[in-house]
């Protein structure tokens, strides 16, 4: 059989071999290409450059002082204050004025103490007609006794007479013996009675006497209760206990006043000491006897810790200074001025500028900006010393580094920035 028309055109086609190694340079270089263009996006959180503040660590002297904003108080200052419950009935100062020891501020009313004392003088005037009338039985019983007395006396020396003639008659023979034992009784009796008398009276007499004492006692505490009556009353008129500046002194006439209600208080006048509160990072550091300065018109006075209270309120505590000399001239309470407060001495160290990042990251971290300044990463540091403008750096920095010192809330977890123009 002939084969078909064509088939002798036809020739297998050989097979083609894939290319293996193109695919993979092209592999190759499409993973390259997509890593050369990661390195070229740009990593971390973006920030504006005008948005952050940056400055350079450099070397200098660190001044180990804090400068705090402290306010004038009186040195000495007396609180006024009322012991009894009364109301304004005359008002004879005014709020500011300078008034002298001795002086009528003013003056209180109330009905009750005056009845008291009346009640209390009507009490001690019984007791004293009580004493009277004891003292009187006294005198009356010891002039009884006395009488009771001296006629016991006469019946046993008048009963030892008749004993002492009685045994002389016995002697003799003219009276019989029982005679003499009868004036022996009677002489025994006597006697007797007189001891049982003056037994009695000793008795008698120190129970009065008693009585004497304690009225005395209840009249002199009667006295002692009057007189605090009196010097209450005397306490409605408040008088100024030194001369000196009166200040927050507001009593208006007919306000009802109550025991221990502060209603002003005396300044002693020209001399000062200041208020200061300081954050408790430096509660460790201060100390009563350290020095500084206060600057008052562009001139710096002396001053001294007197007093440092360490109680925390608002992340602050309160220390009291002294001037070590005499205080600025025309100084008024509650005027302000800073004051310096050295608490070590200067010494060459790495420092950075005290600002916002502090509060952020507790001085443990900071964000450091790459020499080109696009960037900057999160790097571990150690915070030494710090002042009111600076902080000393003890590790994780080096000289020149710049480092951003603005806040760092708005940051989050982040640890690279990318700075944008």
């Amino acid at each position: 059989m002939n084969a078909a028309s064509g088939a002798a055109m036809d020739r297998p086609l050989p097979q083609r071999r894939r290319n293996y190694l193109a695919v993979g340079l092209y592999s190759c270089v499409s993973l390259l290409a997509i890593a050369a263009m990661a390195q070229l996006i740009p990593h971390g959180l973006r920030v504006a450059e005008k948005d952050i503040r940056s400055a350079t660590v450099r070397q200098g002297m660190f001044r180990d002082q804090i400068v705090v904003r402290a306010s004038a108080e009186p040195l000495h200052t007396i609180v006024l204050d009322t012991l009894e419950t009364g109301r304004v009935e005359e008002v004879l100062a005014s709020d500011g004025s300078a008034v002298k020891k001795g002086d009528l501020l003013f003056r209180l009313s109330n009905p009750q103490l005056r009845l008291d004392l009346v009640a209390r003088e009507a009490d001690r005037a019984q007791q004293i007609s009580n004493l009277s009338l004891l003292r009187v039985s006294v005198e009356s019983s010891q002039t009884e006794h006395q009488r009771r007395l001296l006629d016991m006396k006469f019946a046993v020396t008048a009963a030892q007479k008749e004993q002492a003639r009685n045994e002389s008659l016995l002697a003799q023979g003219f009276i019989p013996t029982w005679t003499v034992e009868q004036s022996r009784d009677r002489l025994a009796q006597q006697e007797q009675a007189l001891r049982d008398e003056q037994n009695r009276f000793a008795v008698e007499e120190r129970i009065k006497r008693e009585g004497v004492r304690q009225m005395e006692q209840a009249i002199g505490q009667l006295d002692a209760g009057l007189q605090v009556v009196n010097d209450s009353i005397e306490g409605l008129a408040v008088r100024a206990p030194i001369s000196g500046r009166l200040t927050d002194f507001r009593l208006q006439v007919g306000e009802i006043v109550k025991p221990e209600q502060r209603i002003g208080r005396i300044d002693e006048p020209g001399e000062f000491k200041l208020s200061a509160e300081i954050d408790e990072y430096h509660l460790g550091r201060v100390a009563v006897g350290q020095k500084g300065y206060v600057t008052v018109r562009a001139r710096d006075y002396p001053v001294h810790i007197d007093r440092v209270f360490p109680q925390i309120k608002d992340g602050r505590f309160l220390v009291e200074l002294l001037f070590t000399d005499s205080a600025p001239l025309g100084m008024k309470p509650g005027q302000s001025a800073d004051t310096h407060i050295t608490l070590g001495e200067a010494r060459p160290a790495l420092m950075l500028p005290n600002d916002d990042f502090l509060n952020d990251s507790s001085g443990t971290w900071v964000f450091v900006v790459a020499p080109d300044g696009q960037s900057a990463r999160r790097r571990a540091v150690r915070i030494g010393r710090r002042n009111d403008s600076q902080v000393e750096l003890t590790s994780g920095l080096t000289r020149g580094e710049r480092v951003i010192v603005s806040t760092y809330a708005t940051y989050g977890d982040t640890d690279r920035l990318r700075i944008s123009r």
